[in-house]
């Protein structure tokens, strides 16, 4: 199972926001967020809502809407 915590850097050092047990041995991915967040989040859910939303399957629905 993932886990995702957040976390900042300072000094050099990745210190977690919020105080939690990590198993000696963790592994670990870092992902670097740029300081202004809301792209890096609009840009990461891009492509979730593009794949509910751009699909045959729908196109059942648009169909119906426009013929009542």
């Amino acid at each position: 199972m993932l886990t995702t915590l957040w976390a900042t850097v300072r000094n050099g050092k990745i210190e977690l926001l919020d105080l939690t047990e990590l198993p000696e041995g963790t592994k670990a991915i870092v992902t670097l967020l740029p300081d202004d967040e809301t792209d890096f989040w609009l840009q990461s859910s891009q492509t979730s809502l593009d794949t509910i939303w751009d699909n045959a399957e729908d196109e059942v629905y648009a169909q119906l809407i426009l013929n009542s």
